[in-house]
């Protein structure tokens, strides 16, 4: 059925003049006439009756009128959601996460996403970085945000920020009055690396931060996780190095200090997606991501 034809038929049914309908269409009356009747010829019944005092609906065409204004409302519908989903605003975006960046950066950098696309739906995964490339891989994932992620032909590894690097110690060890602590301060006492399931990783970054200084760490613990290294802080265990978003994780007895090298160390969020997804939810976020400015001393990078 005509889409056309229903317009210009809904349009008679409310004017019931054949003058006032086409002028409300901009068109002539002599093809408004041509649209009905093609109209009843398809249904195999007149929708008017011609009388001397104007048009009046005919029982098929009262029937026709009210399906007549659903399936037009639908119609305007589909065309509004096609064109949102063509422009990004509506659809579902499956973002992986990790670790620390989930206690600052990357809520934020969702929650501004959120405000200018509401009707998006965002679903989010924590995974390790192997299970984010896997899921991205069988499009499970629309994008992953992780570190010291090694580019791939189907996949483009793009920069987000650099962050500081701190040190979480207890209140009570001597060093927590400094104002920064130095690599080789830390090179003399007990340390807890993360995570202990990804090489390359983070625990590997640090730990290249002693080697370039002609330093060994003093590895007391390898942990899966900054939480766990964080409450092990809090128990006395040791010291550990994260980057800036952990700490918000504030656990008893624990303070941050900026870890102090030359030059200033810090660690790298990137994001990660499929080279092929030509996805506008995708391009949407992107375009977020790319005008997200860190809190905090986090330092944009610019690609």
């Amino acid at each position: 059925m005509d889409l056309r034809r229903l317009k210009s038929f809904v349009v008679l049914a409310e004017e019931l003049n054949f003058n006032r309908a086409a002028a409300r269409l901009h068109i002539s009356q002599p093809p408004l006439t041509r649209q009905i009747q093609l109209l009843e010829g398809e249904l195999g019944a007149p929708l008017f009756d011609r009388q001397p005092k104007g048009l009046v609906l005919t029982a098929a065409g009262c029937t026709l009128l009210d399906d007549a204004r659903r399936i037009l409302g639908m119609a305007d519908a589909a065309k509004d959601r096609a064109a949102q989903a063509g422009r990004g605003e509506i659809g579902r975006l499956d973002v992986g996460i990790f670790g620390s960046a989930i206690f600052h950066h990357i809520p934020r950098l969702l929650l501004q996403f959120r405000s200018r696309y509401p009707n998006v739906q965002i679903s989010l995964h924590e995974q390790t970085k192997a299970e984010q490339i896997q899921a991205l891989r069988e499009r499970r994932l629309t994008i992953g945000f992780n570190r010291h992620v090694r580019p791939a032909p189907d996949l483009v590894v793009e920069p987000v920020y650099q962050e500081p690097l701190l040190v979480a110690l207890h209140g009570d060890h001597p060093m927590a009055q400094q104002a920064a602590i130095s690599i080789r301060e830390l090179s003399a006492q007990p340390l807890i690396l993360y995570p202990n399931n990804t090489r390359e990783g983070f625990a590997d970054h640090v730990l290249s931060l002693f080697y370039h200084e002609g330093l060994q760490a003093q590895v007391e613990l390898e942990v899966k996780d900054v939480v766990t290294a964080v409450a092990l802080v809090s128990s006395g265990f040791g010291l550990c190095v994260t980057p800036e978003a952990a700490s918000s994780l504030q656990l008893p007895g624990v303070v941050y200090r900026p870890l102090q090298a030359d030059p200033a160390p810090t660690v790298e969020l990137v994001c990660v997606y499929r080279r092929d997804d030509a996805s506008p939810v995708l391009a949407a976020f992107l375009e977020t991501v790319r005008q997200f400015q860190p809190e905090n001393g986090g330092k944009k990078v610019v690609c």
